[in-house]
């Protein structure tokens, strides 16, 4: 991820000029019946960054505020007016996009599209798409390529020591340590996440999503393929169900997602008959669909390298983070305060073994696969992004991953790092859940800097397997400093080896509850002491000789505030 990168690609890509993978045409190329119409501006808008209730949901609206992000020309929509003239002259808007400032539109000939560019306020056209096939009449299918060889092998349930009874799917949470979130309390509440995917085939029915369905946690639906809002039919591609389980399933005892308590958004935005680039800005429709409807995070199992029209190709240079149309979306979601978590890819054991875009993106966490033990998966993509970033930055179990069976009740094990990324970005909302005055950048760093190989990250699986409860502990990590209030003055020695003095300062005279425990929550030692008011108090903690090296928690508790301070027991 690269923050402050990030914002001079924005700056870039708001201006009159757009940027993109391809020069400027106004010729109609052969089988391409869609392009990207590229406006030059947002004049005699009548939306204004001051009044943004008018084209932004409160929720989204407050995720800007939470983070400091402000409302700017990129958010305002795109002008009517100038949608209304390309209209006219016979094409078929297929779509608009606020952040890039135009229209995907499909054209019968030349002489439409030439009439289209000729319009004053159009800066150009791009081709990006064909005729759209018929429903199963498309020989092309980009999940088939996903190694699922034991797919339908028998799984047996596992004993779950843990509060909840994740069957089979214990491995896949216990993995990034999320079990303990999860015994927390966090579960995913109050957090939005949309997915951006191929098909939510039975959804609707299927037994693992009733407790979405009963509780309304599914909020909308949209294609953005066939333009429409149904998802669930029989006709569509179930590879989204399967994704959607690894957060959402809930059922006892078989498979229990990593944030079955969040709420969620499921959008199609990939065309499974057919590969063009024309995908990749439906998938910048559907971003810009989550970020307007207040969506927290976002998962894609979804990427694109090579497509039906090999003129339209991307190339390892161009996954350098920023050039793709799915990668400069990526980074305007994360630029709004979204998390977005991207599949690597499932290319490592062909002649393109790299990430796909929009896993290259700079500010998105990519994310790998491994196999139950943690071993790198043979198939998954790898780094780095020509750019140089560190991709994938992480990895979770996407080789044998438990999902639901999208043609039973019952549950399947399928490999893929689409089933990696949404196993972690589920853990993603429930870490934000517990931190939420932090932005998104803070969250996704946290989550890295937490992961095996942090000090050492490599091509395959970046930082490595994150650690979700060291994660949530460090962000709880809080220097105070002093004040007329209450505050934590010392504590020592740090490293501790039998005894720890702590000196703090009470405002007032109260019960101050001293704790020390590990980094999964478990208390090692806890007392209470009475504090004298307006004075310093000064506690000796004895008899910690036993305890076992390694990193614990103080943390010293008021009736109104929380210090916590890490230490090491050597």
């Amino acid at each position: 991820m690269k923050p402050a990168f990030l914002k001079s690609v924005i700056l870039l890509i708001i201006g009159v000029c757009f940027i993109g993978p391809f020069s400027w045409g106004q010729t109609v190329s052969v089988g391409i019946s869609r392009y990207w119409i590229q406006f030059k501006d947002k004049n005699n808008s009548p939306y204004s960054v001051t009044t943004p209730s008018a084209f932004l949901s409160a929720r989204s609206i407050q995720r800007r505020l939470n983070q400091s992000i402000p409302i700017t020309f990129t958010d305002l929509p795109v002008n009517q007016s100038y949608v209304d003239s390309v209209a006219a002259t016979g094409a078929h808007i297929h779509l608009r996009s606020k952040w890039f400032n135009g229209v995907v539109v499909k054209v019968t000939g030349q002489a439409q599209l030439t009439a289209i560019t000729n319009l004053s306020f159009v800066a150009g056209s791009l081709p990006v798409g064909g005729i759209k096939q018929a429903p199963g009449a498309g020989s092309y299918d980009k999940f088939r390529s996903v190694p699922i060889a034991d797919s339908h092998k028998l799984i047996s349930s596992d004993p779950t020591p843990a509060s909840l009874n994740y069957g089979p799917s214990l491995n896949q949470i216990s993995m990034l340590n999320g079990v303990c979130m999860h015994d927390k309390g966090y579960q995913g509440q109050g957090m939005v996440i949309a997915i951006l995917d191929a098909g939510f085939q039975h959804v609707d029915t299927l037994k693992a999503f009733d407790s979405l369905r009963v509780n309304n946690q599914i909020l909308g639906t949209h294609d953005f393929v066939d333009e429409n809002d149904s998802v669930y039919g029989a006709d569509r591609h179930f590879h989204g169900t399967c994704v959607l389980s690894c957060m959402g399933g809930n059922m006892p005892g078989s498979i229990i997602g990593t944030a079955p308590k969040a709420k969620y958004w499921l959008f199609i935005t990939e065309d499974i008959n057919s590969e063009y680039v024309v995908e990749e800005y439906n998938w910048a429709a559907g971003a810009e669909r989550a970020d307007s409807v207040g969506a927290d995070v976002i998962n894609t199992s979804l990427g694109y390298t090579t497509f039906d029209d090999t003129i339209l190709n991307h190339n390892y240079a161009s996954m350098n983070g920023h050039t793709t149309p799915c990668a400069r979306a990526a980074n305007f979601a994360s630029n709004k305060g979204i998390a977005v978590v991207c599949a690597a890819g499932n290319m490592g054991g062909t002649a393109w073994h790299y990430i796909g875009t929009p896993a290259d993106a700079d500010s998105v966490l990519a994310v790998g696969s491994v196999n139950s033990s943690g071993v790198y998966s043979s198939f998954s993509s790898e780094g780095p992004g020509s750019g140089g970033d560190i991709k994938p930055a992480v990895a979770s179990e996407g080789e044998g991953s438990i999902v639901a069976d999208w043609a039973s009740n019952g549950i399947l094990a399928q490999n893929g790092t689409s089933f990696a990324s949404p196993i972690m970005c589920g853990m993603v909302a429930c870490l934000w859940q517990a931190h939420p005055t932090l932005s998104n950048t803070q969250i996704l760093q946290a989550i890295e800097k937490s992961a095996t190989q942090f000090a050492h990250p490599d091509s395959m699986l970046g930082y490595g397997i994150p650690d979700f409860c060291l994660a949530n502990s460090s962000l709880g990590i809080h220097e105070v400093s002093v004040t007329d209030g209450d505050y934590l003055s010392n504590i020592f020695p740090n490293p501790f080896t039998g005894s720890l003095r702590v000196i703090f300062w009470s405002s007032q005279s109260q019960d101050v509850g001293v704790t020390l425990s590990d980094l999964c929550g478990r208390v090692i030692y806890t007392e209470t002491h009475r504090a004298a008011v307006q004075s310093y108090n000064n506690w000796v903690l004895s008899g910690l000789s036993p305890i076992p090296a390694g990193l614990y928690l103080l943390t010293v508790k008021t009736g109104n505030e929380v210090f916590v301070k890490k230490l090491v027991k050597e």
